[in-house]
């Protein structure tokens, strides 16, 4: 199996955007590091060290913020420790001092992140120019933050949209969690999103509404299946017949099942705080 991977760079309103693709066989990802201002949102996977190392060598790079701990967002943080601050929620800080602790098909995939030295984020941080607001969005992480530059009106939301109709999540993701994100961002002023995985997003607010909609949608078929009996497999089966080949290369680590799964946890843990009835699948 073969690694194919690609680096090309393009600035949008004042944003420059590094972009990488990994692909192996039917399986493509695509990410993204933003800088503006002195600021570096995101350091990229490891497996693109050398594509990546040139570009950040040419930024006049003040701090590095990061929406969250996963390697494709941290691969490269270790080259900046010494050089300039890092900065992330402190959740998962500890976790990135230590030697990466992930499945071995993202090892291949993204590259083996070296351990990094990171400070808490806080809730602001100023630049050159602009003040941001450090915003909580867990769902994918339970450290997940969206940084939004108060200045210039743009949001960067690390993996919180990466597309509108999401078809499989990890197993670590929480969809009811993620809908309270998105709600949460929608109550700032923004109109640009810039998403560590789909890009530059002209429309960001009328998006992510969007796929507020869907995963809002979805959470009532769920719930309205769970309620006629059926176990999370077949409600599953009959929301997410096409399965995806991200979830056969994860060996059932990404897939279509922990969107049915976190809803029907979230909705039994809401039922016990209430008194409710709680039946599980």
């Amino acid at each position: 199996m073969l690694l194919k991977k690609a680096f090309a760079q393009n600035k949008v309103n004042g944003v420059l955007m590094g972009n990488g693709t990994v692909s192996l066989q039917s399986v493509k990802m695509n990410v993204y590091c933003f800088y503006l201002d002195g600021v570096l949102i995101d350091t990229g996977p490891r497996i693109l060290a050398k594509e990546l190392q040139p570009f950040f060598r040419d930024l006049d790079i003040d701090e590095v913020v990061i929406t969250h701990y996963h390697e494709d967002h941290t691969g490269c943080a270790s080259f900046f420790e010494g050089r300039v601050p890092i900065y992330m929620n402190e959740t998962m800080i500890s976790d990135c001092t230590k030697k990466a602790d992930y499945p071995l098909y993202r090892k291949v995939f993204w590259g083996k992140r070296k351990p990094f030295r990171a400070e808490p984020i806080g809730d602001t941080f100023t630049s050159r120019k602009s003040r941001w607001k450090v915003i909580n969005t867990p769902g994918h992480t339970i450290d997940h933050l969206a940084f939004l530059n108060e200045e210039t009106g743009q949001l960067f939301t690390g993996d919180l949209y990466c597309q509108p109709r999401t078809k499989v999540i990890l197993r670590e993701e929480s969809v009811p969690t993620t809908i309270a994100s998105i709600k949460k961002v929608l109550t700032y002023d923004f109109e640009e999103v810039y998403c560590s995985h789909a890009g530059y997003i002209k429309n960001g607010r009328d998006a992510l509404k969007k796929k507020l909609d869907y995963l809002q949608h979805t959470e009532g078929e769920v719930l309205k299946r769970f309620a006629e009996g059926k176990t999370a497999e077949q409600i599953d089966a009959e929301l997410f017949p096409k399965k995806y080949p991200i979830t056969r290369f994860s060996a059932g680590e990404w897939g279509s099942i922990h969107i049915v799964r976190s809803i029907l946890q979230s909705h039994q843990k809401f039922s016990a705080k209430s008194g409710g009835p709680s039946t599980t699948s």
